[in-house]
């Protein structure tokens, strides 16, 4: 297998990242594309009491362990494998065990905050932004974390205030800059995906040859 194709996708939170890429996936074949999101490289807080680690700031560059993310992307696109970490979001805690992934043709790397940080902006040769209002990315976040991450309302909406909007303003929206493709509407932009997917096809056919 040659090289892997390194593509990002980044937007806000509930902006429909995992929307795009799932649609990705689905038109190129979940066999030729490894996907990791950005969430699993969150820094681990257990060492801060539990009462502590909610309130930390988990929108800021900061908070992801960047120098393992860029370490792993540099292995997997020099063609080895990785245990990648797995995050419970519940406790905010990096779970002991990780994940063995290999390198695939296409590596694609999801996450709101993969442009703010240059190490990893410069591992990816294709960059693609999903715009979406505020408010129908609030609308999602609020179900996401109420139905998948056991919040309450309350607690949700403290959080965006407090971090996730100014952190938006701040870092995700001016990362905007460094996209080669903005995608508005997300998934169901059939137009903007037909660019994509029409992208990653010319890249190396014979790469995608050798995993089939």
């Amino acid at each position: 297998m040659k090289k892997p194709f390194c593509i990002g996708v980044a937007g806000g939170t509930g902006s429909g990242k995992t929307t795009v890429a799932e649609r990705i996936l689905q038109r190129v074949g979940a066999g030729r594309i490894l996907q990791i999101t950005q969430d699993r490289y969150y820094r681990d807080l257990s060492h801060l009491p539990t009462t502590e680690r909610a309130h930390r700031n988990f929108d800021h560059p900061n908070s992801i362990d960047a120098d393992l993310l860029v370490e792993q992307l540099q292995s997997l696109i020099a063609g080895h494998s990785v245990r990648i970490p797995r995050y419970d979001f519940s406790r905010h805690l990096r779970m002991l065990e990780g994940e063995m992934v290999e390198p695939r043709p296409v590596i694609l790397l999801e996450g709101i905050l993969i442009f703010a940080l240059p190490e990893i902006r410069r591992l990816l040769e294709l960059k693609i932004f999903v715009d979406t209002d505020a408010d129908i990315r609030f609308i999602r976040r609020l179900q996401r974390d109420i139905h998948e991450r056991g919040r309450s309302v309350e607690s949700v909406i403290e959080q965006y205030q407090e971090t996730v909007r100014p952190m938006h303003l701040e870092f995700v929206e001016p990362s905007k800059r460094w996209a080669d493709i903005i995608i508005p509407e997300g998934g169901f932009n059939t137009v903007a995906l037909d660019v994509v997917i029409s992208r990653i096809e010319r890249v190396d056919e014979g790469a995608f040859e050798a995993v089939e």
